[in-house]
């Protein structure tokens, strides 16, 4: 952001379910195989919740990594993203923080699917140059495997479940961990390519459910696979020239985990080698909002993202939406 208040990367964590599904699991109760979802999505195994486990449990684990690594034990506010509350009313952030002991400070949720992060991130940098808050705690969560069926196979073998955080204090615009510019953007008239029809006003003004696939999350794969790499490549090289950098000055690509074929095609429409791009999509899978910060905690945990490396974020998500940024990585350590 320029001008006022920056918003500083100050502490980051994240927490998978300890759940783990292998593509051999999958293709025990699917028309699968582990060699036909590595080939079209680059994932061998992912995380899942339990039983009765919700997107505010994984989102409390998180925020207290964040905490921790931030050595702070109270911000200002806290936002959630998520596709995946834990009830439709009301929102689950203000439960997040009140089991983080956070008491009464402001707490919402913010929707912008996978996109839900780079969102987060505008709505945190927003509150702390009005001065509502000097620190914010930003978690992007999701329990996205509540909401996929578990007999499509086009999208049970993808989506997974987890949590990452940040925490961001108010600073200044030059200093390592600052958030820059932020390019967003949607196109609601394409919302129909990713979607769960059912649930929301417009099905139960309209009466009972009456295809129990409704219920569940849908993609268009092919369309939407066009759209991401369109959209991701565009906001990227936007969010850069902002910056003032070149891609040849990217030190690590941090893109939204969606499907290793989509990563590699806007790497290389980018040029971005590959010894300058994260990613984990093959351990966790497509974790919807939490995608981001989680890949950026566990690079940042094993030594594939350090203090002083210029990251360049992007993502994509139903809306649809999408969106990046920048930031040079501060001296955090991911908890």
């Amino acid at each position: 952001m320029s001008g006022g208040r920056a918003a500083v990367v100050a502490g980051i964590g994240a927490y998978t379910p300890p759940g783990l599904v292998t593509n051999d699991d999958l293709a025990q109760r699917l028309d699968t195989s582990d060699a036909w979802i590595r080939s079209r999505t680059g994932i061998a195994e992912r995380y899942v919740v339990a039983p009765g486990t919700a997107t505010s449990d994984l989102a409390v684990e998180a925020g207290l990594r964040a905490l921790k690594s931030a050595g702070d034990e109270h911000v200002g506010a806290v936002v959630l993203a998520t596709t995946t509350p834990d009830q439709p009313c009301p929102a689950t952030a203000p439960q997040v923080a009140a089991r983080l002991g956070l008491g009464q400070v402001p707490a919402f949720d913010v929707a912008a699917v996978c996109s839900g992060f780079l969102y987060g991130l505008a709505t945190a940098s927003g509150l702390l140059a009005a001065g509502v808050a000097d620190s914010v705690l930003l978690i992007a969560a999701d329990a996205f495997t509540t909401i996929v069926n578990p007999e499509d196979r086009t999208t049970a073998v993808i989506f997974a479940d987890g949590a990452g955080a940040v925490v961001l204090r108010a600073g200044s615009a030059g200093e390592p961990g600052a958030v820059g510019p932020l390019v967003l953007g949607s196109d609601g008239e394409l919302s129909h390519l990713i979607e769960v029809p059912a649930g929301g006003s417009r099905q139960r003004s309209s009466g009972p459910v009456t295809d129990p696939e409704d219920q569940y999350f849908r993609m268009l794969g092919r369309d939407t696979y066009r759209h991401a790499v369109e959209r991701m490549t565009g906001a990227s090289q936007q969010a850069a020239q902002l910056a003032g950098w070149s891609i040849g000055d990217v030190d690590r690509f941090a893109a939204h985990q969606a499907n290793a074929r989509i990563l590699d095609s806007v790497s290389e429409r980018l040029g971005v080698p590959a010894e300058r791009q994260l990613t984990n999509i093959a351990r966790v899978g497509n974790t919807g909002a939490a995608s981001i910060p989680l890949l950026l905690s566990q690079a940042a945990a094993d030594g594939r993202l350090t203090a002083g490396h210029r990251v360049l974020l992007t993502a994509f998500g139903g809306g649809l939406s999408w969106g990046a940024t920048t930031l040079v990585w501060p001296d955090v350590q991911s908890v």
